[in-house]
Parts: C-alpha cells; structure tokens; sequence
C-alpha cells in the first residue's frame, strides 16, 4: 500500500513518509472502541471539571487495566463521584422516612439520629467500595487465571511440541474460550501485535505488566528472557507446564484439605453443638422456672443461629468449591 501522495497533487509516496502497516481484522469487522453507557456519559459531563482538577492516583488506571475494565481513571472517577451522590440522596430519602416512621411511634429521638447516622455513615462506604471496585475485580481475575493456567499451559506446550511460531501460539490460544481468561489475556496480547503492530516480545512484556496473576506474569517475562537470550522455547514450554501442574496439584490438595476442615468444624458447631442446645433448653423449661424465657431463647437459636452460622458456612465453602 502506498503512501498518500505530495501536496503538489502527484501520486507518488512522499520521501520521508513512515511505510504504511496493514491491520488485520476479522472479515467484515471494523475496529470500535469501548463506548460509554448514558450514566458514565452524564457522570463524566457533570464532574468533568472536578477529576480534571483533582486527578486520579495512577495506580488506578493499572487496576482497571488489569481487571480489564474499559474505562479511563478519570472516567472511572466521575463515575464514582456520580454513584455516591445519587446513593447519598438515596440513604438521605431513606434516613427521613425511617424519622418520619419513628416519630409517629414517639421515638423522635431515634428517628432524628437514624437520619443523620445513615446517609453519614453510609455515603463514605460507598465510595471507598466504588473505588476499590477495580483492584477487587482485578484479583478475582487473577484467582481465576491461576485456576486456568495449568491446563492452557498443556495447550501451549503442545503447539510449542509442533514447531509454532510465539505470536500463532497466543493467536491460537485466544480463540480456545474454554481456558477462561487466560484465553482473554492471550487475546490482548495477540490485539497488541496484530491491531496495534507491536512486536511479540513488545506485547509479552506489556502483558506481563498488566496482568493480575503473578504466574502468568512469571510465565511472559520468562518468554521474554529465554527468547531474547538465545535459549529454545519448547524446553521452557514443556518445563513451566510440568511447574504448573505440580502447582495445581498442591494446590487442590491444601483445598480439599480445607473442605474436609470446614466440613468437620460444620458438624461439630452447626449440626452437633445446637441440637444438643435445643435439647438441654427444652428439658430447662419443661422441669425449670422461666419457661416462656426458656422458649424464646429456643425459639432464637432455631430462628436465627442456626441459619446465620448455615449461611456463614456454605459462604465460604461454596467460594473454595467455584475455585476448585
């Protein structure tokens, strides 16, 4: 392709013209870019002004990044200026209407303290979970890329076995969506040398730098050295394959082992320790003094201990089963 021709109307490339890239892209696609949604329109037009003169901490920009969240830090910092404003108008709605509640039951006092301690106490805490949205979203990533990495490195050295080139190998890997978001951050890198241009070495360190997993972060920068120092990549392809798998299966072995924890303590705090409760407080008020107190105590541990200590349990369990 050409170069665009002279201001003197002839078609020849100019003398001092960059050579002109060819960008590769799914037929029929076109390149796009992440448009923002109508609140995020309105929240950067109403606090345009105040991020710009407050800009935001760069280290926010890295964990957008890598919770690969499409959003610029300011952007992203509008948006959580405009999400707490419309939660503290809320949280102020709901503060009068609880202190209009109480103060027809005669508890004015009460009413007037809900209102000022909910919006007070509540805005704040929507803000700092706002902006710690993104490094949370990041590390839940990169639990889910260590889950993945041990079976796409499997993949990996088995076309590395094949003599493939670094770039097709990524290029092939993004396109295998069963490996998660390992796929995902192999698509990135194959957007970096295919849309952008950037060589692969160039792509792999800019990976490296945006992930959120520290193992694939070891894995790139580990491609990186081993290909600009001279050393062969299949070697290193099937030795880091046989590191993670050994990983993964340390892994599963300390979260089994947690499980079986987990389900002992279950038993003995859940199953065990209440029944017992119940049994003893039931003979208390049958053969006691105090037995409408001694029922609603009972009524207390089977209404709200029980299902509380359940729920406290099957919360975490169920957090190391989706990691499984």
């Amino acid at each position: 392709m050409a170069a665009p021709g002279g201001p003197d109307g002839d078609d020849g490339p100019l003398p001092d013209a960059a050579p002109v890239r060819l960008v590769r892209v799914a037929r029929g696609s076109q390149p796009t870019h992440a448009a923002l949604t109508g609140f995020q329109q309105w929240a950067w037009r109403t606090f345009r002004e105040t991020v710009l003169r407050h800009p935001p901490d760069p280290s926010l920009d890295e964990a957008l990044a890598k919770a690969h969240m499409r959003l610029r830090g300011d952007e992203y910092l509008a948006q959580v200026y405009a999400t707490t404003l419309l939660a503290g108008l809320g949280l102020a709605v709901a503060g009068i209407a609880i202190f209009a509640v109480l103060a027809l039951s005669g508890l004015a006092l009460f009413g007037a303290i809900f209102d000022v301690l909910i919006p007070v106490a509540a805005t704040p805490l929507v803000f700092l979970m706002m902006q710690g949205a993104p490094g949370r979203v990041a590390k839940a990533r990169g639990r889910r890329i260590d889950a993945r990495i041990s079976s796409a490195m499997s993949f990996v050295s088995a076309m590395a076995s094949a003599d493939v080139n670094v770039d097709q190998i990524f290029r092939e890997l993004a396109r295998q969506k069963i490996y998660g978001d390992v796929a995902e951050e192999a698509a990135w890198i194959t957007r970096d040398t295919e849309l952008l241009g950037v060589d692969i070495l160039t792509a792999l360190k800019d990976g490296a730098t945006r992930t959120p997993s520290k193992r694939w972060q070891e894995f790139l920068q580990g491609v990186v050295t081993t290909a600009t120092s001279g050393g062969q990549l299949k070697p290193y392809f099937l030795l880091k394959t046989e590191q993670f798998e050994q990983e993964h299966k340390l892994e599963m072995l300390r979260r089994v082992e947690t499980m079986g924890l987990f389900a002992e303590t279950f038993v003995t705090v859940v199953v065990a320790f209440p029944l017992f409760l119940v049994i003893i407080i039931a003979i208390f008020a049958i053969i006691g003094s105090g037995g409408s107190f001694m029922i609603e105590i009972l009524f207390l541990i089977v209404g709200v201990m029980i299902p509380v200590s359940q729920v406290g349990f099957i919360i975490p369990m169920q957090s190391l089963a989706s990691e499984a």
